[in-house]
């Protein structure tokens, strides 16, 4: 009989159910996201040569399974805010205690276990779409990766049917612990905010300075290293939540009190805002958060992207050289539209490479002589025989033969000296196209034809270092990227979700100041203000929390974290703004029936 009573009530609520059934499949879906490269140490030894990886990522399991802590406890408050009503009402009927804390306790467990194993069905598919989208649009090249990873599946598996086992527990005994009339009433008490001057200061200056000491620990990670990743955790997400908890219930209480409130319907979205304070605050110090570390990985990984070119520039003005090329490699070379090409005559030995200085006189050489390399500043000069036989820089010319000749040192005769030699007369074809990376398929086919191999070891030129720079960094690239993207997915289904999850509650009392002759007008933009308060707080912690953390990666990163800073911010400004539209839309739609 229960379970008929309960499946009636899951009906009647079936849309609830599937906010919250969404919410922790996708967060079981990231946590599994992220432990598919946290737990793959394989992957993360072949992909980078940063030794801490591995230690880092163990760091940010710490600081994921907080954010996690924190969700499941608020969908579980929140599974418990549909069903207390109804656990009321059974009491009343003469259900036994015992039977109803069974009941509860089979379908905490039964949701988490569902959620939770298909959360990592769809991890697993996430995975693989992301990465294939990755690898394909940027062109990384990555080793021991696989979408499937059992350590992750069992880690994420018995992170989430624990904590539902310890939730299933507490809402058993207190369910059954409180008195039936108090169940039937307990969401129709407010949570008003209270100001508590000498508590919220001690919390803003607690906050300020924990703060404070975990950007002045990213700052200084060369000194502090691992240590210092540490102290940046545990005092930024502190330093966080103690901020919102006492600047948000002051900002929403300060806020009634100014003659704005009370036009239009104002004072109602600050009411709104009021009435679930204490549950904002925890869910918006996570989702700032999220926002900080979706922001940063995307950020970082376009920056390791944006870095890949202007290493493999400062190698050679060239992109490749061939060695007597043949009819159909010329032609693939002039399908590329290079900007530059040139072929120069030599006879070689050994030891020695002889050119014709005319030619060079004719075609200038051009190499690269760099400024400082910590900028990747260069200046492109153009030598004739004279000057490259002199110049230091004459082993980039020597960098675009093949074989033996790659090491040998080039001698520029007169065209009557050359002739006089005895060995037989070859051709070196050199060019270089606008961009690399563009024409990177066209040059791999190239190198294939010609090398019969892509291994940059085997040739030299702007592509084989950009081949050698993308194995180098394609790791920490698709680290932040994919990472970005599992996080930036995580924060739109905890804002999501605890928007939502109250939707349903706040159904009549839009449906009130309709009755009271509210136009749709108003009342879109009431939700429009409540929602994007809601969006706005946690983005601009979150921008701060960026903008400093960025100065973890100077000591890894060639040119500066903050260089083309303005592109993913940009690109992350219109997800977010189109999370927000969505949200709004799929709220109205439940409000204003």
């Amino acid at each position: 009989m229960l379970t008929k009573l309960a499946m009636t009530g899951f009906k009647h609520r079936w849309r609830d159910y599937l906010v919250l059934f969404s919410g922790l499949i996708m967060s079981s879906a990231i946590f599994y996201m992220f432990e598919a490269l946290a737990t793959n140490q394989d992957f993360l030894k072949q992909n980078t040569s940063i030794s801490m990886v591995g230690l880092i990522f163990q760091f940010g399991s710490v600081l994921l399974t907080i954010i996690t802590l924190v969700y499941i406890g608020y969908a579980n408050s929140f599974l418990l805010s549909m069903r207390k009503r109804d656990y009321g009402l059974f009491m009343l009927v003469g259900a036994r205690k015992s039977k109803i804390g069974q009941l509860i306790w089979l379908e905490t467990l039964l949701v988490g276990i569902t959620a939770t194993i298909v959360g990592i069905l769809v991890g697993t598919a996430l995975t693989v779409g992301v990465s294939q989208i990755l690898i394909n649009s940027l062109g990384l090249t990555l080793h021991h990766f696989t979408a499937w990873y059992t350590p992750a599946a069992i880690a994420t598996l018995l992170l989430y049917v624990g904590l539902f086992l310890i939730a299933g527990l507490f809402n058993l005994l207190s369910l059954t612990k409180t008195p039936a009339l108090k169940l039937l009433h307990s969401n129709d008490q407010p949570n008003r905010p209270q100001l508590k001057p000498a508590r919220q200061l001690i919390e803003i200056v607690v906050g300020v300075i924990s703060i404070a000491i975990g950007y002045w620990s990213m700052a200084n990670l060369k000194i502090l290293q691992l240590m210092g990743i540490g102290i940046a955790l545990v005092t930024i997400v502190l330093g966080t939540y103690l901020l919102f908890n006492a600047i948000f219930v002051w900002l929403m209480v300060a806020l009634k009190r100014f003659s704005f409130a009370q036009r239009g319907l104002n004072g109602f979205t600050l009411s709104q805002l009021s009435f679930r304070i204490r549950n904002y605050t925890k869910m918006l110090s996570i989702v700032a958060m999220l926002f900080a570390l979706a922001l940063g990985a995307i950020t970082v990984g376009m920056g390791f992207h944006s870095q890949i070119p202007s290493m493999a520039n400062i190698n050679n003005a060239y992109d490749m050289g061939l060695v007597n090329a043949s009819t159909a490699e010329k032609a693939q070379i002039a399908a590329m539209k290079p900007k530059t090409t040139a072929t120069y005559h030599f006879k070689a030995t050994k030891k020695v490479v002889y050119f014709q200085a005319a030619e060079f006189n004719r075609q200038p050489f051009t190499t690269i002589h760099t400024r400082n390399k910590n900028q990747l500043t260069f200046n492109t000069v153009h030598n004739n025989a004279a000057k490259l036989q002199k110049s230091e820089d004459n082993y980039q010319l020597m960098q675009l033969q093949s074989g033996v000749m790659a090491t040998a040192t080039p001698v520029f005769l007169s065209k009557t000296a050359y002739a006089k030699l005895a060995q037989p007369e070859q051709r070196l074809t050199v060019f270089t196209t606008n961009n690399v990376i563009e024409h990177r398929v066209a040059l791999n086919k190239l190198a294939k034809h010609h090398f019969h191999t892509t291994s940059p070891e085997q040739f030299g030129g702007r592509y084989a270092m950009y081949l050698m720079v993308n194995g180098m960094y394609s790791g920490l690239e698709f680290m932040g990227m994919f990472l970005g993207i599992a996080f930036l997915a995580m924060l739109a289904s905890c804002l999501m979700f605890k928007i939502l999850s109250g939707a349903d509650a706040d159904q009549h009392r839009y449906k009130m100041l309709d009755k009271v002759g509210t136009t749709r007008r108003q009342l879109n933009d009431a939700i429009n203000k409540e929602i994007a308060v809601l969006f706005i707080l946690p983005g601009i912690v979150g921008i701060v929390h960026v903008l400093f953390g960025l100065q973890m990666f100077k000591i890894i990163m060639v040119t500066s974290p903050y260089t083309g800073i303005w592109l993913p911010f940009l690109i992350f400004a219109g997800l977010y703004l189109l999370y927000y539209l969505i949200t709004i839309t799929i709220y109205r739609r439940i409000v204003l029936q």
